[in-house]
């Protein structure tokens, strides 16, 4: 049976209803890049990933960034924002829950001036990508919910789940089917593209028409 998720009122509250417009993020700022945080999202022990998090990648989320990834001779995936030398890591901003508004925000917008402001919620939704790491809370999947909500489209929750944490040649498989047939496939960020290119894989099987975004492309 298709599953469309229900909307986390104890995490975020949502006032959207109609037509996106963008006098919905006219007030929203970038967050604090060096905030003193207080983590909703539990940190699992990730030692040699904190350890290195002073050379990370890191994001500083400035306009005029969009850009197009190619890969794999013509599978395209449209980003916002491109890695940058400042600017918070990315670990720091799947672990705060403010980046879940800001980025859905910005990311719906983005996709409206791709699109078109208006989308048939009848016959367009958005899903994500595999939860590997983070099963509870995801981030992507958070903001997936959340630009759905924006863009008045409905929102598959956990559609492929991941044989093995592998993001070379990794291989999906089909959990939540949807009924639409025309798909924004959102993921966060985007290195190889990848994991992008495995959930085209699959979503070809059954012809989805899809359109695939990411916010951050982390490759300078």
């Amino acid at each position: 049976m298709n599953r469309r998720s229900q909307p986390r009122e104890c995490l975020m509250s949502l006032d959207v209803s109609g037509e996106f417009s963008p006098r919905d993020i006219s007030d929203f700022s970038v967050p604090d890049l060096n905030p003193d945080r207080h983590d909703i999202f539990a940190r699992r022990a990730r030692k040699p990933w904190l350890a290195c998090q002073s050379d990370a990648a890191r994001c500083d989320f400035a306009d005029g960034k969009a850009h197009i990834a190619l890969r794999n001779g013509g599978f395209r995936t449209l980003t916002l924002w491109r890695k940058s030398q400042h600017g918070r890591t990315l670990l720091e901003i799947k672990e705060d829950p403010k980046m879940i508004p800001f980025v859905a925000h910005k990311m719906a917008e983005f996709i409206s001036s791709v699109m078109g402001s208006s989308l048939d919620p009848e016959t367009f939704a958005i899903i994500t990508t595999p939860k590997r790491r983070h099963k509870v809370n995801n981030f992507a999947s958070l903001c997936a919910e959340y630009i759905g909500k924006l863009l008045g489209i409905p929102f598959y929750e956990d559609v492929a789940v991941a044989r093995s944490h592998l993001r070379v040649n990794a291989v999906f498989e089909f959990n939540n089917i949807p009924s639409h047939r025309n798909l924004i496939v959102f993921d966060d960020f985007v290195t190889s593209g990848q994991t992008l290119f495995s959930m085209k894989k699959l979503l070809d099987t059954k012809n989805f028409n899809c359109i695939y975004f990411a916010a951050v492309h982390n490759k300078i």
